[in-house]
């Protein structure tokens, strides 16, 4: 993708979607921060499903903790991993309290500090939760910066450098939210929906996937 693409590139996405949100389901930082250290392997709408249930009863490093380790698991037990998860979310609960006052911190060193907490999830809490212009580079959005062009990469942290210099400043906060939405929905991992994407002209993807009429002909 040329740089002159990338500007209309992203004001086609913001246009489709101007305040584009992640889909996990929270209302602190903190619920922020479980949720995605829940989400890995595991889908959004089945980490929403036990949060719904865990944040009623439990929704502060303090109360996880009084909860307990197997009543913690129980209620997170339907996704994947979920035993290594609540150790690591128990883990980073007393660290949150005993360190950081109960609070989420917000620098990506004392995050990356908590148990279970990478640099992906880190750049969420940061973006979504604070508002900075990080980019957490998941499996969509390292499909998609690779497949049109925008920043391709052999690896995500590859393809993080490359997106935190190539998106303009106007798109930076919300690009990565842009790009997990396309990768979901339109610029699928087997078959992507080139025929209804709206940024088909400035991508790189040269063999655009036709219409399924077409390719049943």
């Amino acid at each position: 993708m040329k740089r002159q693409d990338i500007e209309p590139f992203f004001a086609t996405l913001a246009a489709a979607n101007p305040e584009p949100r992640t889909e996990l389901e929270y209302s602190t930082p903190f619920e922020l921060l479980t949720a995605v250290l829940l989400s890995a392997q595991a889908t959004d709408a089945g980490v929403n499903k036990a949060t719904r249930v865990l944040f009623a009863v439990a929704n502060t490093p303090q109360a996880i903790l009084e909860l307990g380790l197997e009543r913690l698991e129980d209620h997170v037990k339907t996704i994947g991993l979920f035993r290594t998860k609540a150790r690591n979310l128990m883990e980073t609960c007393r660290i949150l309290v005993e360190r950081h006052g109960g609070e989420v911190p917000r620098t990506r060193e004392e995050l990356e500090a908590l148990p279970g907490v990478g640099r992906k999830t880190a750049n969420v809490v940061l973006n979504v939760a604070f508002g900075e212009a990080t980019m957490a580079v998941d499996t969509h959005i390292f499909r998609v910066s690779n497949r049109t062009g925008l920043a391709p990469g052999k690896t995500p942290l590859e393809v993080e450098l490359k997106l935190l210099r190539r998106v303009p400043k106007a798109f930076a906060v919300n690009a990565h939210h842009w790009l997990i939405l396309h990768g979901r929905y339109v610029c699928l991992a087997r078959t992507p929906r080139c025929w209804e994407c709206a940024v088909a002209p400035w991508c790189d993807y040269k063999p655009k996937t036709p219409p399924p009429a077409a390719r049943a002909r």
